[in-house]
C-alpha cells in the first residue's frame, strides 16, 4: 500500500505520470516533460509536492544540548530564523540520513528524508534518554513544498506582505501567505534561489494552486520527482542511497564542511580517525570523455581493474553533458585523473573534473 500525498488528486488531474518513490505515489513529470520543467526551475521557476519528507519538532530546556549531540552541525552558531543542512551520523562514521534544520521560536524543526522517516524516529528517539525534551511528530501536519527558481521570490511576494527580499539564503520566516499561516526557508534542492514552504494539510491544495496562479505569467511549471533529480543532480546535491548511505562515511561523502570539531557529536571519534588517516575512498565527479550514459551502479575501473561505481548519472539537461557522480579510491580522485566507466560491458573514458557542475545561484 502506496502512501499520496494530500495533493494526488490535484497531480493526477494535472496529468502528473504517478510512480513509486520512498513508499509514496508522486508525480515523476507532467505533460510538459522533465526536460522543459528542469529549464523551468533554471531560467523562471518550478513548483515541487515534497510532502514525502518527514517533519520531526524537537523542544525543551534541553532540545539545544539534545540536538549538539545527535547530529554534526554546531547549532550554537544559528540564531533563530536560522536553518542549515546537516547530518545524522552512526557511531562509526556512516549515515543515518542528512537533514535540515529550522532554528524556530521556541523549537526546532527536523527535515528528514521520506525513506528513512520511520528509521529516523526510532535512532533519534533512541538518543533523547537524559535529556528534557519533547519530540514531536509533524509529518501529518504540515505539507511541505517547494518553490524555486530566479522567480520565486518574485511569485511568492504577491501572496505576501512579508518582505522576501529581506529573508537571507538559509533562513526562515513564519508568516501569513496566501492567507495561511506559513514556515517559508529560503532553501532549497535545486541549485537555485526559492522557498520551501510548510503549510497545514487543509489549505495546501489551495495554496498549490495559488500559487500556480501567481506564477502563470513569469512561466511557472509544475514539477516533478525527474526534474528535481536532475536539478540537484548538476548541483552536486547529495540523494540518500546514492552518494549517502549507512555504507558512507560523512567524509567520504565530501561533508567535512559540515562536521564541527569543537563540539562532540555521535560518530566525531570515527569520523577524527578518518579525518587524520584520510578517507581510503572519495565521492568525484566525471566527465564522459567517450559518449555514454553513465548509470548508477555501473564501475569505474582502472586498467580493466574495478576500482569504484556510479552513485549518480546522466546528460545533464543544463549543460549538455554526460556527467557522473563516483566513488572511487582517494589515489584516482585528482581533477584529471582518467578512468573507465564500464557501460553495458565495454570501457567508456571518462575524466575527473570539479563540483559541482552547475553552480547554485543563491542570493
Amino acid at each position: 500500500m502506496l502512501f499520496r500525498t494530500p495533493l494526488f488528486d490535484t497531480h493526477v488531474a494535472m496529468g502528473g505520470r504517478m510512480v513509486e518513490f520512498a513508499g509514496y505515489e508522486l508525480p515523476v513529470q507532467y505533460p510538459s516533460g522533465p526536460t522543459t520543467e528542469h529549464h523551468a526551475v533554471r531560467t523562471a521557476a518550478g513548483l515541487f509536492d515534497i510532502d514525502h519528507m518527514g517533519q520531526f519538532e524537537l523542544s525543551g530546556p534541553d532540545a539545544d544540548a539534545c540536538l549538539q549531540n545527535l547530529q554534526v552541525w554546531d547549532i550554537a552558531q544559528m540564531n533563530e530564523g536560522d536553518a542549515h543542512y546537516s547530518v545524522l551520523c552512526y557511531a562509526d562514521g556512516t549515515i543515518v540520513d542528512d537533514i535540515f534544520l529550522y532554528k524556530l521560536h521556541g523549537r526546532w524543526l527536523i527535515i528528514v528524508n521520506a525513506a528513512n522517516r520511520a528509521k529516523d524516529w526510532e535512532w533519534i528517539e533512541h538518543h533523547l534518554q537524559g535529556y528534557h525534551v519533547a519530540l514531536i511528530e509533524r509529518s501529518d501536519e504540515l505539507a511541505m513544498l517547494a518553490l524555486q527558481g530566479p522567480q520565486a521570490e518574485n511569485i511568492l511576494q504577491k501572496l505576501t506582505s512579508y518582505p522576501l527580499s529581506t529573508v537571507a539564503t538559509r533562513t526562515a520566516i513564519e508568516t501569513e501567505i496566501g492567507g495561511m499561516q506559513v514556515i517559508a526557508g529560503r532553501t532549497g534542492y535545486t541549485g537555485e534561489d526559492g522557498f520551501e514552504l510548510y503549510v497545514p494539510v487543509d489549505g495546501v491544495v489551495a495554496f498549490w494552486n495559488l500559487l500556480l496562479d501567481a506564477g502563470r505569467e513569469t512561466g511557472l511549471l509544475a514539477c516533478g520527482l525527474a526534474a528535481r533529480d536532475s536539478l540537484r543532480f548538476e548541483a552536486c546535491m547529495p540523494l540518500y542511497g546514492h552518494e549517502l548511505s549507512s555504507q558512507i562515511n560523512a567524509l567520504e561523502a565530501r561533508l567535512g564542511w559540515t562536521l564541527s570539531w569543537t563540539k562532540n557529536f555521535i560518530g566525531r571519534d570515527a569520523l577524527l580517525k578518518v579525518k587524520l588517516e584520510k578517507p581510503a575512498r572519495v565521492l568525484v565527479g566525471l566527465e564522459m570523455v567517450d559518449k555514454a550514459v553513465p548509470r548508477e551502479h555501473y564501475e569505474i575501473a582502472v586498467n580493466s581493474q574495478v576500482i569504484g561505481q556510479v552513485t549518480s548519472g546522466m546528460k545533464c539537461p543544463t549543460l549538455d553533458k554526460f556527467l557522473a557522480m563516483a566513488l572511487v579510491p582517494r589515489d584516482y580522485s585528482a581533477l584529471g585523473t582518467r578512468v573507465d566507466v564500464i557501460v553495458r560491458g565495454q570501457p567508456k573514458q571518462a575524466v575527473v573534473i570539479k563540483r559541482p557542475f552547475y553552480k547554485p545561484q543563491y542570493k
